[in-house]
């Protein structure tokens, strides 16, 4: 029974795909953004992403900034795990009662000069929720906001341009 899968498997060969061939142009385009980031930074960008509420449609389009296609660690930025090691606080959801305190103490957590972005609609104005007895509304009611991202959900593209905003405006 192994051997009859083991030879199924070696006759399949490989079956991934090459990695997408960006171009020349987005290729300079990522190498530009890359040196703006050192330049400003002076090292990676490094984020701290908090579901304040959503629904998890912006966190699919968070999560395929990671594929082959945007390469987000190729140009400097990674996500963290601990507050304490960001720089940015990238936002998704209306912010749902449950979460105001922990959503405070996380920004708390950042240290300083902390940059915070609101990504989608529900970030940005509340969205579909609005503000109610579940939902304190919009992050900048609840928190002060360098950025916004509109979108139901934006694309990775958009959320990218955002976060460049945001470090571009904090660079002066």
């Amino acid at each position: 029974m192994i051997w009859r899968i083991v030879r199924s498997i070696a006759a399949a060969g490989v079956c991934s795909e090459p990695p997408p061939d960006i171009g020349a142009e987005a290729a300079e385009e990522a190498h530009r953004i890359q040196s703006e980031l050192l330049a400003t930074l002076g090292r990676a960008l490094t984020i701290r992403q908090v579901d304040a509420g959503s629904c998890g449609g912006c966190e699919l389009e968070i999560h395929a900034m990671g594929n082959p296609y945007y390469n987000l660690e190729g140009l400097g930025i990674r996500f963290v795990a601990s507050p304490r090691h960001a720089d940015l606080l990238l936002v998704t959801g209306p912010v749902a009662r449950n979460m105001h305190a922990a959503l405070l103490r996380t920004y708390e957590a950042v240290p300083e000069p902390r940059l915070v972005v609101a990504v989608g609609d529900c970030a940005c104005d509340g969205g579909v929720f609005g503000a109610g007895y579940a939902t304190a509304g919009a992050l900048c009611d609840v928190l002060p906001v360098d950025e916004t991202v509109p979108g139901c959900p934006p694309p990775p593209v958009d959320i990218l341009r955002g976060i460049l905003r945001a470090v571009r405006r904090r660079a002066g």
